[in-house]
């Protein structure tokens, strides 16, 4: 039963991921390279019937790690309390720039929202970034000190960074170089996803550009993810003992390179949403690969005083976690059709539907 909600739970971050993961995109699109009201709109208009509904899922994931792993969001939760308010305030502020922008039609007034939109969607891309991080790296577990647990063995409180910025060191931050690396890693990532996006969803006179901008940022992608397979050895000494156990998981690096070689492929693709369906396996297929190398831990711990959280001992009761199968069978069907009747409602090109006027 752990392993159903553990798949279960990644399932959901990684259909966010992908929705809402555009979204972010496309308001860093936004920030840099919106020139003219008219792109302006464009973007909006390429995610305005679609973003309030992506962020449910990220509802969804609080929910199902509520239920089925307490203790895991016990300790997050309390751990990183700090981020996840920046986080909160970050979609806040992402929301209301959306919304707030068409209310009053004065220069300075939209110019303020724009910024507020885009610069929201840039941190929530690079601090999420920067948890994938934290988890891959992990967390000292006990907040032990000279070998001893100074609090209960799940319990953890890290501030925004350390003074030597080091991954290893005894007193961890949530920022070092090597989460701050796996956020520019998001970041870039998730610029293409929404570029590839706003090209599928409107005729934009972006478009010619935005391809040209993916091409770029793409092979900028393809170094710094040849690095970070490189430096994740600093952090664990066998990242890919997973994989050479059970060879089947190679499936997911494989379809991650898939994705982000066909993605070169950008300016010569006859349909729009050839691009997004190659960043969404880069996307997905980079997500259940780095799930997959810690897999059983979902949060390492960097002492050998306590172990670390894995599915099995933060699980919930076998029964609670059975008599939620049933529910979940239930939501899950009302969330697919009520998936399949928004993307048919609003699918094809987005042009001439505005968002936001009033």
């Amino acid at each position: 039963m752990e392993f159903f909600w553990y798949v279960v739970l990644m399932g959901i971050l990684a259909v966010y991921l992908v929705l809402d993961g555009y979204d972010f995109g496309a308001g860093i699109i936004h920030l840099f390279f919106a020139d003219t009201e008219k792109d302006k709109k464009a973007i909006t208009n390429a995610i305005g019937p679609f973003w309030d509904a992506n962020e449910v899922w990220l509802i969804a994931a609080g929910g199902v790690l509520f239920f089925a792993f307490p203790t895991l969001y016990a300790s997050s939760f309390s751990g990183f309390y700090l981020p996840l308010i920046m986080i909160l305030w970050l979609l806040i502020f992402r929301a209301i720039g959306l919304e707030m922008r068409g209310q009053i039609h004065n220069p300075m007034w939209e110019s303020i929202w724009d910024k507020a939109f885009g610069i929201a969607s840039l941190l929530l891309a690079l601090f999420f970034g920067i948890a994938l991080g934290n988890i891959v790296r992990g967390v000292n577990l006990g907040m032990v000190q000279n070998g001893v647990s100074t609090q209960e063995a799940h319990y953890f409180f890290l501030p925004l960074w350390n003074p030597t910025f080091s991954p290893q060191a005894n007193e961890l931050g949530i920022i070092d170089w090597f989460t701050l690396f796996l956020g520019v890693v998001s970041v870039v990532s998730l610029t293409i996803h929404g570029a590839n996006w706003i090209i599928y969803k409107t005729n934009s006179s972006l478009n010619p550009k935005l391809k040209k901008v993916v091409f770029a940022l793409n092979i900028v992608l393809l170094v710094l993810v040849c690095i970070s397979l490189q430096i994740w050895h600093f952090i664990e000494p066998k990242p890919f003992h997973n994989f050479v156990e059970n060879p089947i998981l190679w499936f997911f690096p494989l379809m991650t390179f898939v994705g982000i070689l066909g993605l070169f492929k950008v300016r010569s693709f006859k349909k729009d949403g050839h691009g997004f369906v190659f960043s969404t396996l880069f996307l997905v297929g980079g997500f259940a690969s780095t799930a997959v190398s810690i897999f059983p831990n979902v949060l390492p711990s960097t002492n050998k005083v306590n172990p670390s959280l894995t599915i099995y001992n933060t699980a919930a009761h076998e029964y609670g976690l059975s008599a939620g199968m049933s529910w979940f069978f239930i939501a899950l069907a009302l969330v697919i059709v009520y998936f399949i009747i928004q993307y048919r409602v609003f699918s094809g090109k987005m042009d001439d539907i505005g968002y936001g006027e009033h």
